[in-house]
């Protein structure tokens, strides 16, 4: 495989067939920018990183070098000795002066935010984003799924790695490293990352006083990589514009690797269409479910592809949790965002879409290393969906490895997602269900008879639960009303932050002096930031 390192080639050199015409090419440029809501950064030098080995140790060598500022964000730090080292970094680097912004997902880190209290008391700002309120029943359905570091408006990290022992495997347990990865970015660029980061952190307190973050203009080019920095939020689906876009212009070759695959009909579609028409689309999924429950549907999502031609693998390892994409070895994208309904339409969540032929090759050629150790599914001659009966030779001298046993929150909203949309088409017939949801099916209808006999013989096992239902949502509609009469809402403060953006980025092209008082938010934040973090 070629040699990783950073990439710094002429993007117009390397965009589209020589024979296509310069118009032809703005205008896809202008289809990126639009889709993904992200405009295009130049200057800037893209390095891949693959799996803990690498991320972990760029990370850590990136944060002990920090002098000024970072921004941590990761919507999992496990209370393991790999998250107890990264917190006791972060907190060495607070107490030497570094301004350090943390903000975790309070569903995927909760188990472990009583180690952020040190970090907290060494001088860092840590604030836990969405936990649960009485004011929010649903709320909890948003989450901050990325996972993303920026150091000094100099490096930037975005990948797809939690900071987990999880990702680092366990011999022992013949559990193999997690498959996973990431990108180290230098040049304006970071500028996007920062106010990425800052936007999310203002909805979990006051916004940051904006001359922490540093100004595109001002950041020196580093290499000559033209990327889309991919910031998507709840309802824009800028990921999942983008993804139809490259789905729709991709002219031989779409390779795609995702953690947690439920797709939606428009997308299934897209994928279908470039494969009919000659691209060779690939899927690269985890070989079984962290819900074991959800096996079944997620074999039913790969009938309509296979039968377009789409080709399906099934990773052998332990797990497949890397969320990328390759087209035609120019476009490539890597980041958080799972294709599933949960990732495009309700988290938050960072991607990167880079356009640069020679790191296109480099992730190809990871995709096809990785091609090595799964096992593809196809469709029998009795058009049942079934694995491949192929040897597997890298696998006869040890032991199998185990596959991850962890639940995911994401999984399980993409599954409730697919759920529903099995039972909406038996009820509507919009698309034709295959074997695979029969199974389903009867279990749902199982559990729907069910439900009807008790409300039949005893109604209040269903009218009591009902009620409160009705009596939480409508307190909470009630007292939100009141909070958006007010203008107290967290959305405010981060248009506020984007306002502040736009009306002074000069004053961002020079640091600020030592020991001036833009290192604090002053007793205000403060305050926020002690509300916060006890939660």
């Amino acid at each position: 495989m070629a040699e990783r390192g950073r990439i710094a080639l002429t993007g117009t050199a390397q965009r589209g067939p020589s024979a296509a015409p310069a118009a032809l090419a703005d205008l896809a440029e202008r289809a990126f920018a639009r889709a993904a809501g992200a405009p295009a950064t130049e200057g800037n030098a893209v390095r891949l990183l693959c799996d803990a080995r690498e991320n972990f140790p760029a990370w850590r060598d990136a944060l002990a070098k920090a002098q000024r500022y970072i921004f941590f964000e990761s919507y999992i730090v496990e209370d393991d000795w790999v998250g107890r080292d990264f917190a006791k970094l972060l907190a060495e680097r607070a107490r030497a002066g570094v301004r350090v912004l943390v903000i975790v997902d309070w569903l995927g880190s909760w188990r472990g935010l009583a180690m952020w209290r040190p970090v907290r008391d060494a001088g860092a700002d840590v604030r836990v984003f969405n936990p649960p309120h009485i004011s929010s029943p649903l709320g909890w359905l948003s989450r901050d799924h990325r996972k993303t570091i920026v150091v000094d408006g100099e490096i930037g990290f975005v990948s797809g790695l939690c900071v987990s022992e999880r990702w680092l495997g366990n011999p022992r347990r013949r559990l193999e490293p997690w498959r996973d990865t990431g990108i180290e970015i230098r040049g304006p660029a970071i500028a996007s990352l920062e106010q990425a980061f800052l936007r999310v952190f203002a909805t979990s307190g006051d916004a940051v006083d904006t001359d922490v973050f540093a100004d595109a203009a001002s950041i020196a080019p580093a290499g000559s990589t033209r990327l889309h920095v991919i910031a998507n939020e709840p309802n824009l689906a800028g990921t999942f514009r983008m993804d139809l876009v490259i789905a729709a212009i991709a002219r031989k070759e779409l390779w795609l690797t995702d953690a947690y695959f439920v797709a939606t009909s428009p997308y299934v579609q897209a994928l279908r269409a470039a494969a009919r028409d000659g691209v060779d689309v690939r899927l690269l999924v985890p070989g079984a479910s962290d819900i074991p429950a959800l096996s079944p549907l997620s074999r039913a999502q790969y009938r309509p592809l296979l039968e377009a031609g789409v080709r399906v693998f099934e990773w052998a390892g332990t797990m497949m949790h890397a969320k990328t994409a390759v087209a035609d070895r120019r476009w490539s994208r890597v980041g958080s965002t799972n294709l599933n309904l949960a990732s495009w339409m309700s988290n938050y969540e960072l991607d990167v879409a880079i356009e640069d032929a020679a790191f296109a090759e480099l992730m190809a050629a990871q995709y096809e290393t990785d091609l090595r150790h799964t096992t593809e599914i196809v469709l029998t001659s009795r058009n049942r969906v079934r694995r491949a009966p192929q040897a597997q030779p890298e696998q006869t001298s040890q032991p199998r490895s185990r596959r991850a046993a962890s639940g995911s929150a994401g999984r399980a909203a993409a599954g409730a997602f697919s759920v529903g949309s099995a039972l909406s088409a038996a009820l509507t017939d919009r698309r034709i269900l295959g074997p695979a949801e029969a199974g389903l099916l009867f279990f749902v209808a199982a559990i729907a008879g069910f439900i009807g006999i008790v409300g039949a013989v005893w109604p209040r096992l269903l009218a009591w639960p009902l009620a409160f239902i009705a009596l939480w949502s409508g307190t909470a509609w009630v007292v939100k009303g009141i909070a958006l009469r007010r203008g107290r809402r967290a959305g405010l403060r981060a248009e506020r932050l984007e306002d502040a953006m736009d009306e002074g980025p000069t004053a961002h092209s020079e640091p600020a002096p030592a020991g001036a008082p833009s290192r604090r938010a002053g007793a205000e934040t403060d305050d926020a930031r002690d509300h916060v973090t006890s939660r």
